[in-house]
């Protein structure tokens, strides 16, 4: 084989190795990044689930959404058997895990916005049951809790998002994903005013409130 033609060959070689290798450092890069960044939340959404299940030595908001249960003169039984739900509550709830559960990381994050609006409309929603029905009071730990709790969530999420999303795709992905947030809330609240507002017709195997004689 001529000399130039082997240290050409040589030459493609050594440049095709180095190539390979430097694709796959940097392909080991983006993937131990993309570890370290999905373990930093990971541990920032540590919090959430702590705020929901308790740390053993004060209530979390689970135990607090069933003793709010309980001062509506229901039973906590009835709540942790999931008896009386309405079948479009089902589905949107449903609809919301799979969202999250086949959506990219950026869209589970970014759905979770609707908690930028929650603390004046948590707030409003206390007072008015404590204005219409005051035997709640005493079970409305939950709602005073998402005060706080609501507030650092969405700022952790909001400032994740905005890092995360620097492209217009990636912003529209996030758009897209808290408008479907939205979608699935709305559905519920319609479901309920459906049932129990007006026309006032809850469907059968739902909760049936008591009728005023």
């Amino acid at each position: 084989m001529p000399l130039e033609k082997s240290a050409t060959i040589t030459s493609t070689h050594f440049t095709c190795s180095c190539t390979t290798a430097g694709s796959r450092a940097a392909s080991f890069k983006r993937g131990l990044s993309t570890v370290i960044t999905i373990k930093a939340v990971r541990r920032a959404w540590h919090k959430r689930i702590v705020d929901h299940d308790g740390d053993g030595t004060k209530p979390g908001g689970i135990e607090k959404w069933l003793r709010l249960v309980e001062a509506t003169g229901l039973s906590r039984d009835l709540a942790l058997r999931s008896a009386g739900i309405l079948p479009a509550t089902r589905y949107a709830v449903q609809a919301y895990v799979e969202f999250v559960s086949t959506g990219s990381h950026l869209e589970a994050v970014a759905s979770s916005l609707t908690e930028l609006f929650s603390k004046r409309l948590i707030t409003l929603r206390m007072d008015r049951l404590r204005q219409h029905y005051p035997w709640l009071s005493g079970g409305l730990d939950y709602f005073t809790g998402r005060l706080t709790q609501a507030t650092e969530d969405c700022e952790f999420a909001l400032s994740w998002v905005v890092k995360h999303a620097p492209t217009r795709r990636e912003q529209d992905l996030a758009h897209a994903a808290l408008r479907a947030k939205c979608d699935i809330l709305w559905a519920q609240l319609d479901a309920l005013y459906f049932a129990y507002v007006n026309p006032g017709w809850p469907p059968p195997g739902a909760f049936q409130p008591a009728r005023e004689s």
